[in-house]
């Protein structure tokens, strides 16, 4: 009791000697430490486990072990997911994508933690998929929470979740200025003036303390040894197209796998079936194990050979185009191994998948190039290139593609050419594919916030929230003279007819019986269910907004009944209804 009545005086202090704008700034300063210190914390937790199952692994044969430890991995996460979290964790970003759309910000204080606990197991034990989404996830929730702690509403919540999930991309890849991009361009969170401040400093204090605890250089290694050539423009821009085509299979064969696993009713069915595929590619193809870093070091320092080790085709390494077609299988079955890998219980993300599979997709391109003897091209610009290319295209954020693999890397002098990789990739797939491959199952239910401002506050809005229920409802047995008292006793002039167990049979006009309604010799003739006529639609109760106002548009209806599942009447929905609500959240949605 004395906490709480601490507490409520401390919400007073503040409100009276901090402006909210101050607050704000103050709690994203937090914000960037906490996120910083969770993604140190995952990336450490994650090579801990790796190097203590892998590091004695053979170079030159095959490790059969690769067929025991994902399935392991795969079976804890699944555990611990059913029986301590009782949510599901992965897709990690779509979770916040719907947060904003839908909860207004605000995420369970288990996300501060959960994704953090399942992504190392999943990921440590040779999940093939990436950290990153769960730390988002994580850095959104440490914002949200923080926010919902101190009283702060929904519209500084979404701000500090951008916050946290910029904070964990600065913290994780030492990238604030990707952070910043990532939030903006995938999120989706508004840019405005009141969000450039405290964006910033969340990523630059997450990015400090990353370089301050692991050091200043670059995530990978890069060093630039043939400078990018104007005349090579062409061929940067074959390789966008490639990197858009590949982006576009990621998207939608990470989809058709995923929808697999989940016809699966039997999570005991999903479970075996994802660990054994998950293992047999990772035992065939070594580089699929974890988020796959390891092998993007290699190839962009010269090294693509390394590849091969541990695996069946270690005998071959020098063969450069077994190599290559090594590499193509590679590309071609970690949709399959990642799908897997979640599909089957575990958690992870898609952001190292789609950089390993630009390294992968850029080092061919270039070598194909050289082999056939057009020019000569740095394979190793090229991978880098690739990275910024299928992550741009994957998620449909080129800013990001781009400044996240210059800060990665330290490649800015690939400025120029990681622009153009990245701007042809995302206009490529744009041609295929509207959403990114985090928003597309959030825009196939109609519950995607965008930046387009009309579609946002329509996104915002509820059916339930605009249904009117002061229509007098009447029966098809009542008869002419009851319908008439009914109407005096009504402010309406639509009278939904439902039959006994609710059902919605049709409405009745008042314009309709007008000429009808004061004859006396037909009150006890006629019925309510020859004068009631068909609406022009029913809308449901789990219609989105958007498709709301398209049915209104095609039917011209000022008025439109609402049903439920069962088909029971539930009220009415107006045009001016919608328009007064539409202009309320507009207003509350807007910055000041």
């Amino acid at each position: 009791m004395v906490e709480n009545e601490r507490y409520i005086r401390f919400l007073h202090w503040r409100e009276k000697h901090i402006t909210e704008s101050n607050f704000v700034l103050i709690l994203s300063f937090v914000v960037g430490i906490l996120t910083a210190v969770a993604a140190l914390l995952l990336k450490k937790l994650i090579e801990l486990i790796q190097h203590f199952l892998t590091s004695n692994f053979s170079v030159d044969s095959a490790n059969y072990l690769y067929l025991l430890y994902p399935a392991v991995g795969i079976l804890l996460t699944s555990l611990f997911v059913r029986f301590f979290v009782r949510e599901n964790i992965d897709h990690g970003i779509t979770h916040i994508l719907y947060a904003i759309s839908r909860r207004k910000g605000r995420l369970k204080r288990h996300n501060m933690w959960s994704s953090l606990i399942g992504s190392s197991l999943t990921i440590g034990m040779g999940g093939s998929v990436g950290a990153e989404a769960p730390i988002v996830l994580t850095g959104a929730a440490i914002g949200s929470n923080l926010g919902s702690y101190f009283k702060l509403d929904h519209k500084i919540l979404m701000l500090l979740m951008g916050c946290g999930s910029a904070g964990a991309i600065a913290g994780i890849f030492k990238a604030p200025i990707a952070g910043m991009l990532f939030t903006i361009e995938v999120l989706m969170l508004d840019l405005t003036a009141a969000s450039v401040m405290p964006l910033m400093i969340t990523s630059v204090t997450a990015a400090a303390l990353s370089y301050f605890v692991t050091g200043s250089q670059s995530m990978f290694y890069f060093s630039m040894a043939d400078p990018f050539i104007l005349n090579r423009i062409p061929l940067v821009m074959i390789l966008g197209i490639t990197c858009g085509l590949i982006s576009l299979y990621l998207i939608r064969g990470m989809s058709i796998v995923e929808g697999w696993y989940k016809k699966m009713k039997n999570p005991y069915s999903k479970l075996l079936w994802g660990a054994m595929v998950l293992s047999i590619l990772i035992f065939l193809f070594p580089p699929l194990y974890g988020e796959g870093y390891t092998a993007i070091s290699q190839i962009i320092n010269g090294k693509p050979e390394i590849l091969t080790e541990g695996s069946l085709f270690y005998a071959y390494k020098d063969n450069i185009w077994v190599l290559v077609g090594y590499m193509c299988l590679i590309i071609f079955f970690k949709i399959i191994a990642s799908a897997s890998t979640n599909g089957a219980g575990g958690v992870g993300g898609v952001f190292a998948p789609s950089l390993f599979v630009g390294a992968l997709a850029g080092f061919i391109v270039g070598h194909v190039i050289n082999e056939f003897g057009f020019v000569v091209v740095s394979e190793e610009n090229f991978a880098l290139m690739g990275m910024a290319g299928v992550m741009s295209g994957v998620m449909h954020a080129p800013l990001t593609g781009i400044f996240l693999i210059a800060e990665l890397t330290g490649g800015y002098q690939l400025f120029l050419p990681l622009m153009i990789v990245s701007g042809v990739s995302y206009f490529t797939i744009y041609l295929f594919e509207k959403n990114s491959i985090y928003s597309i199952r959030l825009a196939q239910k109609g519950e995607l916030l965008t930046h387009h401002k009309d579609k946002t506050v329509l996104t915002l809005m509820k059916v339930e929230k605009v249904i009117e229920t002061d229509f007098e409802v009447v029966h098809p047995n009542m008869y002419l003279g009851e319908l008439v008292k009914t109407i005096s006793a009504s402010k309406r002039n639509i009278y939904p007819v439902v039959n006994d167990e609710g059902i919605l049979l049709g409405i009745v006009l008042l314009d309709d019986i007008r000429n009808i309604m004061f004859r006396k010799d037909l009150y006890q003739r006629i019925k309510v269910r020859k004068l009631m006529i068909s609406p022009p639609a029913r809308l449901s109760v789990n219609d989105s907004m958007e498709n709301v106002m398209h049915i209104f548009d095609d039917t011209n209806a000022w008025n439109l009944p609402v049903i439920n599942e069962q088909g029971q009447y539930v009220g009415f929905v107006s045009k001016s209804k919608i328009f007064n609500s539409y202009r309320n959240v507009l207003v509350h949605f807007s910055d000041e």
